[in-house]
């Protein structure tokens, strides 16, 4: 891709991932992303629906009525999205791949972030890490990120979510809001990381994936890719059994996926490239918020 053509890729998703976070996403992820940490401010009297467990006993028993305590929440968050660059994303039957997508969504999120005044870095990973920007603010760092979005081309073919989230445990030592932005398709085994990840950060993790990759269609022979060595193989979709061989495959891994996520506590939302990513990001966002409402 020339300098033209990246310049203006990145302004055409700058334009309209920009007014996605203005327009549509600016309260719904700060409900759902608000920061973590709390400052005592202040007490005032008890009120009906006041979390008992704030209740300032000291203050209580001095003046014989119930007090509680106020916060004040640490707004800044650092968000990090941990993005599958694999070979599996840029195959696409239709008008956008996977990677395509995951571009616009990752670059919605950063965007979204700003307006929040958080932090926002990311991790490309395949096989190997093949990039991590560290997390910072402003215009220019997010541009620089959908460039990257658009243009990095990966060393690796397959992948491993599990070295990547070690990473993260690794480099993160702050709570984070962590976005996992991929296919899910032979990601190794990423159960064990992701659960200690979880312990520690907000974790949502956002599949994408063509349609084709839930049924085949009957339109005799297909390229794909082969999941253990990240090979071009050819498929012939013409073929009854393969075809239901391939839907039952494709069930399972999708079970396994909602079963992981959980298991560890992890938001998930799951889309095809023909999918509104607006509809499901709200859903993962308003989801979250009522979540959140309810553990406080």
């Amino acid at each position: 891709m020339d300098a033209t053509e990246l310049l203006r890729k990145v302004r055409h998703i700058e334009i309209k991932t920009r007014m996605l976070s203005d327009n549509v996403f600016a309260g719904q992820y700060h409900s759902a992303y608000k920061g973590r940490g709390m400052s005592f401010d202040e007490v005032r009297e008890y009120q009906a629906g006041d979390d008992m467990r704030d209740i300032d006993w000291n203050v209580t028993a001095r003046f014989g009525h119930p007090f509680t305590k106020l916060y004040n929440e640490e707004r800044e968050l650092t968000v990090l999205l941990l993005v599958d660059v694999s070979s599996s994303l840029t195959c696409g039957a239709h008008a956008g791949s996977a990677g395509d997508i995951v571009a616009e969504i990752g670059a919605t999120l950063a965007f979204s972030a700003d307006l929040n005044n958080d932090k926002i870095g990311v991790v490309f990973f395949s096989d190997r890490i093949e990039k991590y920007i560290s997390p910072q603010k402003g215009r220019k760092h997010i541009l620089y990120i959908i460039r990257e979005l658009i243009e990095l081309t990966p060393e690796g073919r397959t992948t491993d979510l599990g070295n990547a989230l070690e990473f993260v445990i690794n480099t993160q030592k702050k709570r984070c809001a962590l976005f996992i932005l991929s296919d899910f398709i032979s990601c190794g085994d990423f159960e064990t990381p992701l659960n200690i990840a979880a312990r520690k950060h907000d974790i949502a993790a956002i599949e994408v994936y063509d349609r084709f990759m839930k049924q085949l269609p009957d339109v005799g022979l297909i390229k794909m890719i082969d999941s253990e060595t990240g090979e071009d193989v050819i498929v012939d979709s013409s073929s009854l059994r393969i075809r239901k061989a391939h839907a039952t495959h494709w069930l399972k891994h999708e079970e396994r996926l909602k079963r992981v996520f959980g298991d560890c506590g992890v938001d998930y939302a799951s889309l095809t490239t023909e999918d509104n990513y607006v509809d499901e990001l709200s859903k993962l966002f308003k989801n979250r918020s009522r979540s959140v409402g309810h553990r406080r």
